[in-house]
């Protein structure tokens, strides 16, 4: 009798130990993107931002329910730091569970996740064509040969500019089409000594600025490997800096230490431009007094780097299906929306004021239309023009970690430190740090 329990417990033992591994196969295979699990209908999304992605989230649940009503799509918010966060812990448990079946992931740090994780992410290849989008988004939802997030939204800059204190300092708009960094200077001297304000705001713990500047000119931080720091010999960035610098020095800068302070900035009136993504734009708005008495000119461009073009990029992000149960109906909800929604596109642009960079969509009504607060200007179609021209850079694994390096020497720099030996021992750091 004895003898014969034994035997039982470890049949049942063996039973349990296959049905646990076809679960875990199920869950962390298949980086091609089938589906084995049962939940194949209903999938989870995890994303930020109520009021802009989380929003543009329900636009396209309604749109892909008119011919799939039996899908179920939960989406879960998260601040963007709580999805980072739980991403990584997640991944490095080796374990799928609790995971969503789509991430939204912000581009800069895509790559860090593409490259540590590849076998987690879904090859969407053969779901969108990557030619589809605007080419500066292939680059970081990419890798090793692989298309692997759908592009969302457009961080196009511009320059965001009060028209009224440009004719109190003798400029009009069209003296802004075509202008470089160090003429931008001259115009901020110029309207600082006509209307007292301040031709920027900038804060010294962000440098997205010298982002926008060194992308405009075909740079980054980072080489082409997207690993390898490139700054002690980086020309486009060593400019940038002799700009903000400049900037400073010729006291058109007001200075700001979080987002708050720097919307206040522009919203009280004493600030003269804003160079910056074109998700700004409903904080500008937000001040209806303001209407009429704002435009956007192109970005200025970096002098002497004959490849720097008056567009440039700063945020967006893109969404990525993981490899756990349900992949197949999360990358057909993305293809089906996000990945080829002209129309989509047209509401998501109308109702909450999404950018998206489906090449497609700039061709719609919605894109057409002029906006009243910019003085009739179709800000639309400029920023889907020069969403175009943006060059394409390889984000790398370290976009983040370097600029807090960045920000240290730039410090450096402005209290007198030479540029060269500033880029130098950031480069140097940055190559220790990273190892």
């Amino acid at each position: 009798m004895k003898k014969a329990w034994t035997l039982l417990l470890a049949g049942m033992l063996m039973l349990t130990a296959c049905s646990s591994n076809s679960s875990n196969q199920e869950g962390s295979s298949n980086a091609g993107g089938s589906d084995t699990g049962a939940a194949a209908k209903e999938i989870s999304i995890w994303a930020w931002d109520p009021s802009f992605n989380i929003a543009a989230l329900e636009i396209a649940k309604a749109a892909y329910a008119d011919d799939n009503p039996d899908a179920k799509i939960n989406v879960i918010e998260y601040a963007q730091n709580d999805v980072i966060q739980k991403m990584n812990t997640g991944l490095n448990s080796g374990t799928t569970k609790g995971l969503p079946n789509i991430v939204l992931i912000e581009d800069y740090r895509a790559q860090s996740f593409l490259q540590a994780y590849p076998d987690m992410f879904v090859d969407l290849s053969t779901h969108i064509n990557a030619g589809d989008f605007a080419e500066y988004k292939i680059g970081p939802t990419s890798h090793d040969g692989k298309q692997y997030g759908v592009p969302f939204d457009s961080g196009v800059t511009g320059l965001y500019v009060r028209t009224d204190y440009l004719e109190q300092a003798g400029y009009t708009l069209e003296d802004l089409q075509d202008i470089t960094w160090n003429e931008y200077i001259e115009i901020g001297k110029a309207v600082k000594e006509k209307t007292g304000k301040n031709m920027i705001s900038l804060d010294p713990n962000d440098l997205g600025i010298l982002r926008m500047m060194a992308q405009s000119a075909g740079s980054w931080v980072l080489k082409e490997d997207g690993t390898t720091p490139n700054l002690a010999d980086n020309a486009a960035l060593k400019e940038a800096f002799e700009v903000y610098k400049a900037m400073m020095e010729n006291n058109i800068v007001r200075m700001h230490s979080d987002w708050s302070q720097f919307v206040a900035g522009f919203n009280s009136g004493e600030v003269a431009s804003v160079p910056t993504g074109n998700w700004i734009t409903p904080s500008i708005k937000a001040e209806a007094s303001q209407a009429g008495k704002w435009a956007i000119a192109p970005l200025p461009v970096l002098a002497n780097q004959p490849d720097s073009v008056h567009a440039s990029n700063l945020g967006g992000s893109s969404w990525y299906v993981l490899n756990v149960p349900g992949s197949e109906t999360a990358a057909d909800f993305l293809a089906k929306t996000f990945g080829s929604d002209v129309e989509m596109y047209q509401k998501l642009l109308t109702d909450i004021g999404a950018l998206g960079t489906l090449k497609e969509a700039a061709a719609g009504t919605a894109y057409e239309k002029s906006d009243e607060f910019f003085s009739g200007q179709n800000i639309v179609a400029d920023f889907a023009k020069w969403t175009e021209q943006i060059p394409n850079v390889n984000y790398g694994m370290h976009t983040y970690a370097i600029e807090d390096i960045l920000i240290v020497e730039m410090q450096n720099y402005l209290n007198g430190k030479d540029l060269d030996k500033a880029l130098a021992d950031a480069q140097a750091q940055a190559e220790a740090q990273l190892k």
